[in-house]
């Protein structure tokens, strides 16, 4: 009997280990809602069979917050980063964090949308638009409309000093012709109110309470589709955008794996998965969900991610000197 089970044994042993030796785990730090997270990496695992994924979701500044913890310990734990901005991981890459990747997916991406060397790439486009109330009294074309006495007292928008989105439109505004923190000194002066991020905009444009914001596009145009009293405006002038970057660890333990990782996220099936979220594509050539504009028919505002990064602490004091630190 024995020997009978130390021959069972040795044979379950022998079954398991080829398979425990080619099974390859992720480890994935996103910042993605949970649901969207969880199709992502289900979508991923059904097109890479074999590849199981780990997933730690949460905003990006928690995000960030842990996995720095990680580092000053020495044992950082994820392969890859799927977080909301390109700002963040310019700074990671500049502190030596991220690991280039050419993938051979960019040639079906513009240039502007992901890193020169490669070191992260853009996977979607949320944009930063206008909201109104259908109630209201001016429809707003431009983002110089929100200035006009119209709208005073009517306006809302997120805070920079709480919202990356926030802070990344702030940045490309005030790099347009026309606007500068001109602007936002004649929000202020026509009685805005900027405060908290996108969900209290959404809340206050849809109930009435505010007639006008600013606000990241799909929130606005999913509650339309819900029967909520809102539309939402791509302004003449152009739009913000947060491109929710992927990138590699350069400290990855599966290195391969996050290769495949990246590669699926910009692939057209990876694209599309995007669009079913309902998000615009980041891809050339894949169509948005219905309810947007086709690509090429939304201008985007100029906008430099280390430009951005080395002025983002002189845009949140300037902006809290305008509205104070709400």
């Amino acid at each position: 009997m024995k020997h009978t089970l130390i021959a069972f044994g040795t044979l379950i042993l022998g079954a398991l280990l080829p398979a425990m030796a080619g099974a390859e785990t992720l480890v994935l730090y996103t910042s993605q809602p949970n649901e969207d997270a969880q199709q992502t990496v289900d979508a991923f695992k059904a097109a890479n069979p074999g590849i199981e994924v780990e997933w730690v979701r949460d905003g990006t500044t928690k995000i960030m917050a842990k996995l720095q913890a990680e580092m000053e310990a020495g044992n950082p734990a994820p392969d890859v980063l799927l977080i909301a901005d390109t700002v963040t991981l310019e700074a990671l890459k500049r502190a030596g964090k991220l690991a280039a990747y050419k993938s051979p997916e960019a040639a079906n991406y513009d240039a502007s949308l992901y890193d020169p060397e490669g070191f992260y790439y853009s996977t979607k486009l949320i944009t930063t638009g206008i909201i109104y109330n259908t109630a209201a009294a001016m429809k707003p074309t431009s983002w110089a409309d929100l200035a006009k006495p119209e709208a005073k007292g009517l306006v809302t928008m997120p805070s920079p000093l709480t919202s990356g989105a926030a802070l990344i439109h702030a940045s490309s505004l005030t790099s347009t012709d026309g606007y500068g923190w001109d602007y936002y000194t004649q929000l202020k002066a026509n009685e805005a109110l900027a405060s908290g991020g996108n969900g209290g905009v959404l809340k206050s444009v849809a109930t009435g309470e505010k007639a006008y914001g600013m606000i990241v596009d799909f929130m606005a145009i999913r509650e339309k589709a819900k029967g909520a009293p809102v539309e939402f405006v791509f302004p003449t002038e152009g739009v913000s955008v947060v491109t929710e970057p992927v990138a590699i660890l350069s400290t990855a333990k599966n290195v391969p794996a996050a290769q495949k990782f990246v590669d699926f996220l910009l692939s057209e099936e990876g694209q599309k998965l995007v669009v079913s979220q309902g998000y615009i594509p980041a891809r050339n050539g894949v169509a948005p969900p219905a309810g947007y504009p086709d690509r090429a028919a939304i201008k985007f505002l100029p906008f430099d991610a280390g430009k951005a990064l080395d002025n983002s602490e002189a845009d949140k004091k300037k902006f809290a000197e305008i509205f104070g630190a709400s």
